[in-house]
């Protein structure tokens, strides 16, 4: 009797281990657009930097701040690069490059932080018009889940999702998937 409810036991362990793997990293996906304003127009955009700390390199396990601020400059570039198809989008070049006129949008990044435990990349969005320097619309605080293995590159995997997000706002559909 004790042998088939130590089973029983373990059996319903291994059950309900993964579930609860899966639950912590269970972060819905932002695929419907929120804001009511019409940005589809807007062709001309300026993207703000995604402050990841340069100071919190020694966190994260790097030898030194320049290594740790190369990744993050290299993570804002690949980020900005594609994050409007079809519109003319430029990238701040570092965390203070807030310069956005000429544009349509600035979209703006604050309350950045990284979650490493869960794979989370927590931020919230705000669409600005530069011509008048108001907020006209704002995606709260989130988490964003970046499916991958290393530090770079789920936070690569999680800017993915805070892009598509971006682009659902902006175009007011949702992006379809790449076609391998």
């Amino acid at each position: 009797m004790k042998r088939l409810a130590m089973i029983a036991a373990l059996l319903l362990l291994c059950i309900s281990l993964p579930a609860s793997l899966e639950a912590r990293h269970k972060v819905p996906r932002y695929l419907n657009k929120e804001s009511t304003v019409d940005m589809s127009n807007m062709n001309r955009i300026f993207v703000g930097w995604v402050d990841l700390g340069a100071d919190d390199w020694a966190l994260y396990g790097y030898e030194n701040k320049t290594d740790w601020a190369d990744i993050i400059g290299s993570l804002n570039s690949s980020f900005s690069r594609n994050l409007v198809p079809g519109r003319t989008v430029a990238s701040a070049k570092d965390k203070g490059d807030e310069n956005a006129a000429g544009n349509d949008l600035y979209i703006k990044f604050s309350d950045v932080r990284v979650d490493y435990n869960n794979y989370h990349l927590i931020l919230s969005v705000h669409f600005i018009d530069p011509r008048t320097n108001s907020e006209i619309a704002m995606i709260p605080v989130r988490p964003y889940y970046g499916n991958d293995w290393g530090l770079k590159n789920y936070l690569k995997a999680a800017l993915d999702e805070v892009g598509t997000k971006v682009q659902v706002e902006v175009t007011g559909m949702t992006p379809q998937k790449k076609k391998n």
